[in-house]
């Protein structure tokens, strides 16, 4: 069976796992890993396809679930950003011994829009697996300038999410259509609910891929979770506010 690519750094003496987003690597935690590795003992991982775990085909949320959980730490706090996010949800759900606390960022446990929820049109998410086909390096790269649309560094944030996915090898078309279909398909919003350990959800005010409005029909039907906006930033917070991101996720993890 092949591996998954795992790098564990820093000095604190609780577990956090890192999961990456759709089309991506663990490098995009780079920009904050210098201040969370002095909190915690932060465990990068690149999902079954991505960056340096290749040999893995498409994959449902529960088979990649499922290779992620079985190298991971005993017990963690797991942040899962946007597909990562979706992951990270479904290991709480499924191995909840696992999870001492769950945060996910730019995520939905529904990321199409259905009727009352808002989120990304599913004839968009269709768009961008027919044209992967055609052109895939390019569609990841109008994806990624997506996340970053409406911040003030919007184009340096772009070139840093491309830069990430460009020092690693590319994931196979096969891939990215796997995980396009997760983020097409997958609804968790029911389970959610049931979710015992502690959850922060942090959003972006301008994302235009998880609308904020998600963060306040989260906040009615799990009112034991909490959600942080973060204003002026998109779909990556971590990217354009660095310090303000590892900022409430500091605090909130002391408190919880």
């Amino acid at each position: 069976m092949n591996e998954l690519y795992w790098h564990t750094c820093g000095e604190g003496d609780r577990d956090l796992v890192l999961l990456h987003g759709w089309g991506l690597n663990a490098e995009v935690w780079r920009c904050i890993l210098p201040r969370l590795s002095a909190q915690f003992r932060v465990h990068l991982v690149d999902l079954p396809g991505y960056g340096r775990s290749q040999g893995f085909g498409a994959l449902t949320l529960a088979q990649m679930s499922d290779l992620v959980i079985r190298q991971a730490p005993e017990k963690a706090i797991w942040l899962g950003w946007s597909m990562g996010g979706l992951v990270a949800s479904d290991i709480a759900l499924r191995y909840p011994e696992r999870v001492s606390a769950l945060i996910t960022v730019s995520s939905s446990p529904c990321f199409t829009a259905r009727e009352g929820w808002p989120g990304i049109k599913n004839e968009v998410l269709s768009g961008f697996q027919h044209q992967l086909s055609e052109d895939f390096k390019r569609t990841v790269e109008r994806f990624l300038a997506l996340q970053t649309l409406g911040t003030e560094s919007a184009r340096q944030d772009a070139r840093i999410l491309k830069d990430v996915v460009l020092t690693q090898q590319m994931p196979s078309v096969e891939v990215l259509n796997g995980g396009l279909d997760i983020l097409r398909t997958e609804d968790l919003r029911e389970q959610i609910a049931g979710l015992s350990m502690p959850l922060l959800r942090i959003y972006g005010y301008l994302d235009g891929l998880v609308p904020r409005k998600v963060a306040a029909l989260l906040d009615e039907s799990r009112p034991k979770s909490e959600s942080v906006v973060i204003q002026k930033s998109a779909h990556a917070p971590f990217v354009s506010h660095p310090a303000e991101f590892c900022e409430v996720v500091e605090t909130w993890v002391r408190g919880a």
